[in-house]
């Protein structure tokens, strides 16, 4: 029985696709003291924290990271939101990691993201919903390359996830 159900993780760590993904703390979030608390619900679900940095977003660096909603009636508000305030930006890796951090997230609109998930327990309102996550790897490709350079990205593997998460 051991050996078919070692045989079924493996074939189900097969199916893992391992992502990178981009998601950053809102000023609210900054500002309550949240950054622990958050970085610690992406790791202790097995995601690695492979980039990271606390930053002013700038006016041109958030029309580029929202260039998808210019011309929507919530675009600038959006960017003045995100520029009001320090922000922290990650770049998150692990086994499907878009959808993971996604669903970590909650739904944009926290009145009716569920309890247990970032915005359903730390934000009330839409714009200042406590955390922006990419929504595929394209745009997380995008989005974190406005932030990052390639060799702010560190590559590593934690021994614990490996033998005992993934496995």
């Amino acid at each position: 029985m051991d050996r078919l159900l070692r045989q079924e993780r493996e074939r189900q760590v097969g199916l893992l696709q391992i992502e990178r993904t981009f998601s950053f703390l809102k000023p609210e979030s900054v500002m309550r003291g949240l950054i622990g608390e958050i970085v610690t619900r992406f790791e202790k679900k097995g995601l690695l924290l492979v980039a990271a940095k606390l930053i002013q977003m700038s006016e041109e660096q958030a029309q580029r990271l929202y260039a998808i909603h210019k011309g929507k009636p919530f675009f600038q508000e959006l960017v003045t939101h995100v520029t009001s305030g320090p922000v922290f930006l990650m770049v998150l890796e692990g086994p499907n990691a878009v959808t993971v951090v996604r669903n970590l997230v909650g739904a944009t609109n926290p009145v009716v993201a569920s309890p247990g998930t970032v915005r359903g327990d730390y934000a009330l309102n839409i714009t200042p919903n406590a955390i922006h996550a990419a929504d595929s790897i394209e745009n997380a490709t995008r989005e974190l390359s406005i932030f990052f350079t390639p060799d702010e990205i560190v590559k590593y593997s934690k021994p614990t996830e490996t033998k005992y998460l993934l496995k």
